[in-house]
């Protein structure tokens, strides 16, 4: 390792160079208390900026050891180190001046939801910060001088300010790490009791706006129902009171605009700790809850969706089923099966994003198309043994269909903004009315042993009707070599790694890793296959969108063999990530700009990818 005058001395030696000089600085300089990082220098100054990491030994940090040895409350000051570096940067972004990216100074952009990120990562021995830096330049002219300034008088301000305990806000920051203990406390205490989710009483639900994720200045606090109130001691915050949903099945009905779907969307978060301010910090969920809805046109592979649909006309399979485009009411039956398949306890569902015909067919429909003819048994009918037989509740939003009444463990109205128990008096009109038909034969879970073929992002999808074998001897025959390219991470991070050639295992090479693009919170893509994620609503960050994309091309270079099942496939991956961090997925070094996603999303992913 060298030292920061020797980066100071090279740094004069090659003022005034072409831009490509800059790449002589990649290495590692030791600053006094902490150790500075050069991962990868961009290529020019218009092209993304240079990727660094500092380095802080935990005894010259000074963090109590209390405040990183659990994970929940690691990522608590993970998160809270990140956004305190993004404060110090700000306040130095473009202050070195030149052409292009000059002079930037950027780590993540955290949002409401505390998240597990590249940008801060702490160890059992040191604290790590990867940010990025636009070397400056006039034209294509290195411009030493300004990158001393960065490297030399605003990198260590903000290292200071940033990463050690004795400049931080004790008070601020213990209450970070208090609340993380708090949130988890709740998180047990659902598991303990079999409860799905708590809204806690004063909790902010509706949000700024469509573009803004922070809470609406004064709108209605949350209130629970009395019947539905409980209590759960925290350690730091003492009792709070709120509403308890039970498991099992539990609909919200009101009318249009009375906050139905803003119920739903905050318990579809509540999966991620939220920061203090956000109003939704004791909005906890079941962290495994998977939110269902139609999505027609998306890609299924061999999925046994015969739970929901069978006898087609044209007599095609439905227990090993595949379709590159499928309708509304078989894509939310493959979500259904794909999330029991991903370890969900919990389904979120709204009305208003789902098929019609999924959901329920009444009475009179079924008059006059018989059943003989309908090859659809709708969630209504399902719902129950899902629950009873498959341990998965489901919390619904309907406003069109009372059948659901008949199947409701727990019915709230939403009313101006504030729930109300209605399930007594709901129940009791039941018995006035003819109970459509609410359980259909022949449940059962399947047995969850798909096996995808190995293939290429490239090489497309198999033909939907090849049986099982045929396909998996084609992945493990027909194996296509990923393109040569620079793989791209999320908007600054670029990088490039000789790696597998194939998907499938075992059939040698060596070569360009798969090049990786992503498009915001959309979609991302591998090589030319894109991989549409537009309605997994329950991702929280763009960079959880490019941790996908980094986790799937991990699968396909090393996991998707032909021979695993999904299942196999994604706990192998996942496993790999909680156990030996990012460096598996990455190249030479990691890049600030990845965000863990759940499993579930990793689920998502791979069900979605068509190659």
């Amino acid at each position: 390792m060298k030292s920061s005058a020797e980066l100071r001395t090279l740094l004069r030696s090659i003022d005034h160079k072409g831009y490509p000089a800059y790449k002589s600085l990649t290495g590692s300089y030791q600053f006094g208390s902490y150790t500075l990082t050069v991962d990868h220098v961009q290529g020019d100054p218009f092209a993304s900026p240079s990727s660094l990491h500092i380095e802080v030994l935990h005894r010259d940090a000074g963090f109590p050891a209390s405040y990183y040895d659990r994970d929940y409350v690691r990522i608590a000051l993970e998160d809270y180190l990140t956004r305190r570096m993004e404060e110090q940067f700000a306040s130095y972004n473009f202050r070195a001046k030149g052409s292009g990216k000059s002079g930037l100074l950027a780590i993540s952009r955290c949002g409401q939801e505390v998240l597990e990120r590249t940008a801060c990562q702490i160890t059992p021995q040191k604290l790590i910060v990867r940010f990025h830096v636009g070397f400056p330049a006039f034209g294509r002219t290195i411009n030493a001088g300004e990158l001393d300034k960065i490297l030399f008088d605003f990198l260590p301000r903000c290292v200071e300010n940033g990463c050690f305990m004795r400049r931080q806000d004790a008070r601020r920051l213990k209450a970070a790490i208090d609340l993380a203990e708090d949130q988890e406390a709740i998180r047990e205490y659902l598991l303990q009791n079999r409860l799905a989710a708590f809204v806690a009483n004063g909790s902010v639900l509706p949000r700024k706006s469509g573009v803004s994720d922070l809470p609406m200045s004064g709108s209605v606090p949350f209130v629970s129902p009395p019947s539905l109130e409980i209590g759960i001691p925290l350690p730091h915050a003492g009792e709070i009171r709120g509403m308890a949903v039970r498991r099992g099945i539990t609909l919200i009905v009101g009318g249009g605009y009375h906050g139905k779907s803003t119920l739903l969307e905050a318990l579809q978060m509540g999966v991620y700790n939220h920061i203090a301010g956000d109003g939704r910090e004791y909005v906890i969920t079941d962290d495994t809850a998977v939110k269902l809805r139609a999505e027609d046109g998306r890609s299924i592979r061999r999925t046994d969706i015969s739970m929901f649909i069978r006898d087609l006309p044209n007599k095609k399979d439905t227990s090993c089923f595949s379709t590159e485009d499928a309708s509304g009411s078989t894509s939310q039956a493959a979500a259904v099966i794909e999330g029991v398949e991903a370890g969900t306890r919990l389904f979120l569902i709204d009305e208003d994003t789902s098929a019609t015909n999924f959901m329920v067919r009444d009475e009179f429909m079924q008059q006059v198309v018989s059943r003989s003819q309908e090859p659809i048994t709708p969630f209504l009918e399902r719902a129950v043994d899902l629950y009873e037989k498959a341990g998965v509740s489901t919390i619904l939003v309907a406003g069109s269909s009372g059948a659901f009444f008949y199947i409701a463990d727990t019915i709230l109205q939403m009313d101006c903004y504030k729930p109300v128990d209605i399930t007594e008096r709901v129940k009791a009109m039941c018995s006035e009315h003819t109970a459509p038909r609410t359980q259909a034969p022949d449940f059962a879970v399947p047995d969850y042993r798909r096996i995808l073929p190995a293939g290429s992002a490239r090489g497309g999808a198999a033909p939907a009707d090849t049986s099982r074998d045929q396909e998996i001897t084609a992945g493990r025959t027909n194996g296509r070599k990923y393109a040569a390219g620079r793989p791209s991470g999320q908007e600054y991070a670029a990088e490039r790694q000789t790696g597998r050639e194939e998907y499938s295992r075992g059939r040698g090479g060596r070569g360009e890793r798969a090049k990786i693009k992503t498009f915001g919170m959309d979609s991302f893509s591998i090589d030319h296959e894109t991989v549409d994620m537009r309605y997994v609503e329950q991702l929280a960050d763009a960079e959880q969108m490019t941790a996908l994309a980094y986790l799937l091309r991990y699968a396909l270079e090393q996991e998707l063999d032909g021979r695993k099942t999904v299942r196999q496939t994604v706990e192998k991956v996942y496993d790999t990530l909680m156990k030996k961090g990012w460096e598996p997925f990455c190249s030479s070094y990691v890049p600030c700009g990845l965000a863990r996603p759940r499993i579930q999303e990793v689920y998502a992913c791979l069900n979605r990818f068509r190659g």
